[in-house]
């Protein structure tokens, strides 16, 4: 895997722009909306799409991508926390660049690595009622994580919803990369359990 360079400056330095300051130059159609997004979330939008994407050219390509996407829906969306709006974004256009450029390959990414350890215990589903069965899986899933102690939710989601590496993942908790695997194995069991009693099909 490529070694992971930081995200290129491209802005001024100083006092960045609050979050309602920038999204009120979206709603005012101002292109400079765009730079000012970059300049303060490029770095970590970078890193959520490398976490994913493990290339840096395809990463930038997300960036930008995601940039886009921002200029294309607000408005009509008004985000009240920025980072989680672009976050999302990010996500998923990564995601969906991987579905379509590395079907073939397994490995080489966060999103690959953890996507197969989550194949045990998250249903496939499909056909015509793919958009509410993907809504009830999620407030399945969100219940269970709801019932979590912190400390497990939190590997939970750092593995897989940041898809940070194990090694990140244990080093955030103090805790050994053996330890965090165990917890992150017990917390798929439970959630695959969690699920078939929810009527979903493993």
């Amino acid at each position: 895997m490529e070694m992971i360079k930081p995200y290129p400056q491209t802005g001024r330095k100083g006092v960045l722009m609050e979050d309602r300051e920038i999204v009120a130059l979206y709603f005012r159609r101002d292109e400079t909306a765009i730079g000012e997004t970059e300049i303060k979330y490029g770095r970590y939008l970078y890193k959520t799409a490398y976490n994913i994407l493990g290339s840096m050219g395809d990463s930038k390509e997300s960036v930008n991508d995601t940039l886009l996407a921002a200029w294309d829906s607000i408005p009509p969306n008004k985000p009240e926390v920025l980072s989680t709006y672009l976050g999302k974004l990010t996500r998923r256009i990564s995601i969906n660049m991987v579905r379509k450029r590395t079907r073939q390959k397994r490995g080489g990414s966060q999103y690959n690595l953890s996507f197969s350890e989550l194949e045990e215990c998250i249903p496939s589903v499909g056909g015509p009622e793919r958009e509410m069965d993907d809504k009830l899986l999620a407030d399945a899933i969100n219940a269970f994580l709801r019932a979590l102690a912190p400390e497990a939710r939190e590997v939970f989601v750092g593995r897989y919803y940041f898809m940070d590496p194990i090694r990140k993942v244990a080093g955030n908790h103090g805790m050994s990369q053996s330890k965090a695997k165990s917890m992150l194995h017990r917390t798929r069991l439970g959630l695959r359990e969690h699920l078939e009693k929810e009527g979903f099909t493993i």
